[in-house]
């Protein structure tokens, strides 16, 4: 019988976690059709059936994480009887309090391992850092295998276990010399706080941003920028849009079309470190980051120089919404070369932001505020826009980032030149 595995829906992909089936045990199923969907660290994807047949068993039951390339159901001729399904229903994350009791219970049977532990490269690995037993590690991913939550959950249960402070009278001998007297650590009261598991999309960029921060040495500049004339141009452009039934173009697609211009301009900044060598990218791919209820995505507007702001915008609309939606398709997320974010519209006036690795820069975008200026001899009210460039100082220079950072200013202080 062949199986339906956990496919590999992205480029960073390591498992995926069943967001629901589509199809119970029983039922026919066509090849080609939707059986099931698969959260990634990404998006929620549909996952397509191989063949025809007949859904005989479920391997993965949904909220289970699942590593590539393993089995998540069985598909049949339908003569075999309908199996049990196998895995229960376990949450990707679960409550340490009852993943304890599991692992604690299980232990208890002392039903000996006759035949080699199951286990994914990744378990076995964190295992060793944080000094648990594998072999004593109970297995909820299919057919028993051992992943990183169960090694995780094992460690916070072995912990959880042994007490912060021994009970009873216990001495405490301070070290000698001028030392204050060490109080003892205060363990959070149980109900006193409330645990709420993260998404696949976020823990998946939680573990990236991290690595992020932690591999590329970030360095930052800021400009001010006088986006007075910005904004009457972007009135223009839309009271002509609106009498020709087009869509609008926000401030963010024409500071997406002037990143991407400069961009043309200063290749520089366009390219990923790879090692012992920069990767210069010949197409300019921009990111614009998007909040959703389950994570940040990052749909990709893709050889953003080649669009005008009038195809910016649509893309951006389209592929913004359908990220809320969390119906955007992997390859829309994938391959930016460089990247926006923008907290303009909540008031914030500069922050800084994470690079999206593996690019080597991203752009915080803040609120346009009105400021006064000297125009001559007289003080005048501009509306005035910071942003910050984080760049990776591996590949990109503090020189050439502040080029850039002042070429993106000419433009935005001169908007003929954005769509010129």
């Amino acid at each position: 019988m062949p199986d339906i595995i956990m496919p590999r829906l992205s480029d960073t992909m390591e498992d995926g976690v069943v967001s629901v089936w589509l199809k119970k045990v029983g039922d026919p199923i066509a090849r080609g059709e939707i059986v099931a969907e698969i959260e990634t660290d990404k998006a929620l994807m549909e996952l397509e059936a191989y063949d025809d047949g007949v859904l005989e068993r479920i391997i993965a039951e949904a909220g289970v994480r699942v590593p590539i390339g393993e089995p998540i159901a069985v598909v049949g001729d339908g003569t075999t009887p309908v199996a049990a399904q196998s895995v229960p229903s376990t949450p990707a994350v679960s409550d340490l309090g009852s993943t304890a009791a599991v692992v604690e219970t299980r232990r208890d049977e002392g039903v000996p391992r006759t035949q080699v532990v199951k286990a994914s490269p990744l378990a076995r690995k964190i295992a060793r850092e944080l000094d648990v037993d594998i072999d004593a590690v109970v297995g909820t991913g299919p057919g028993g295998r051992i992943t990183k939550v169960d090694v995780q959950a094992a460690h916070s249960a072995s912990a959880a276990v042994t007490p912060a402070v021994p009970s009873g009278d216990v001495s405490v001998v301070a070290p000698s010399g001028d030392v204050s007297a060490v109080a003892p650590q205060e363990v959070p009261v149980s109900g006193d706080f409330e645990e709420v598991a993260l998404t696949n999309i976020q823990r998946v960029s939680a573990t990236r941003l991290t690595e992020s921060k932690q591999q590329a040495p970030h360095f930052y500049v800021t400009i001010a920028i006088d986006v007075t004339e910005l904004f009457a141009f972007r009135e223009r452009i839309n009271a002509t849009l609106t009498a020709a039934g087009d869509g609008k173009v926000s401030v963010n697609d024409l500071l997406v079309k002037a990143v991407a211009v400069a961009l043309a301009k200063n290749r520089a900044i366009n390219v990923s470190f790879a090692g012992d060598k920069v990767l210069r990218h010949k197409g300019i791919h921009i990111g614009i980051a998007v909040a959703t209820p389950v994570g940040l995505l990052v749909p990709v507007i893709r050889d953003a120089d080649r669009l005008s702001v009038s195809e910016i915008a649509t893309d951006s609309r389209d592929k913004a919404t359908r990220a809320r939606d969390r119906k955007l398709r992997a390859p829309e997320m994938s391959g930016g070369t460089f990247t926006i974010s923008n907290l303009g519209m909540f008031g914030i006036e500069q922050f800084t932001a994470v690079i999206n690795a593996p690019e080597a820069a991203i752009l915080a975008v803040g609120a346009a505020a009105d400021e006064l200026r000297l125009d001559g001899d007289e003080v005048v009210v501009r509306k005035i826009l910071r942003v910050t460039l984080s760049a990776d100082h591996r590949a990109i220079d503090g020189a050439v980032a502040a080029q850039f950072l002042a070429q993106v200013k000419e433009l935005l202080e001169n908007p003929l030149r954005i769509v010129a």
